[in-house]
């Protein structure tokens, strides 16, 4: 069965260059493109999208408040953010409202297909300019929350590389593990975090400040 994608963008040229590089992947699925997330929670339940792609800046109803309503129905459902925007504020607001991923829009043609597929696989995809201006921005000095969360070495390396955007296969060939160790080490970090998915996972090692 393909991968059912639903995309949000009010750019009817860049909706035309997703529609392509989504059906140029065999087992991906373009369910329907759409220029405004107006109706978000009716699309989702008409399309029945396995992964959502939402521009961040669209007229109406934009992405992060498109996402934040996503959110209150469809509390799994990977939603990757796309933008042309690489500043603070924009990164932080869709992380906090509920985003999987977060890719810039200029790398879409070499992005889009993977970070599909990381999403999917539990991962939290991020363009690598965006993860490193994401990790800047955190300060070197732990907080009292990172005192409290309990997680060991190789806890917290994995948990970076998840806001680096890695996938489970990535993780495994970068600590030299396997990838059931991974998935062993990602659950003893759910359960530490009090979380059940990457994104919550992510989101909160960025807001407490769990990684370096």
């Amino acid at each position: 069965m393909k991968t059912k994608v639903l995309v949000y963008d009010d750019n009817e040229m860049l909706r035309s260059s997703i529609r392509f590089l989504v059906e140029s992947e065999p087992e991906m699925d373009l369910v329907a493109s759409l220029p405004n997330a107006q109706s978000v929670e009716q699309d989702i339940v008409q399309y029945k999208p396995d992964v959502i792609l939402m521009d961040i800046d669209m007229p109406l109803v934009n992405g992060v408040q498109a996402v934040a309503r996503i959110r209150k129905i469809e509390e799994d459902l990977p939603v990757i953010m796309l933008t042309v925007f690489e500043d603070n504020e924009n990164i932080f607001n869709a992380i906090y409202a509920g985003a999987s991923g977060y890719i810039l829009k200029r790398h879409l043609s070499e992005e889009i297909a993977y970070a599909i597929r990381t999403v999917l696989n539990g991962g939290a995809p991020m363009t690598g300019s965006v993860a490193k201006k994401v990790l800047k921005m955190l300060p070197r000095a732990k907080s009292q929350e990172q005192e409290k969360s309990n997680l060991t070495e190789k806890e917290t390396k994995i948990l970076e590389l998840l806001v680096h955007g890695f996938s489970y296969k990535m993780i495994a060939s970068e600590i030299f593990i396997s990838i059931d160790t991974v998935r062993f080490h990602i659950k003893k970090i759910y359960e530490k975090l009090h979380v059940h998915s990457a994104t919550e996972a992510v989101s909160k090692a960025l807001k407490n400040r769990l990684v370096e």
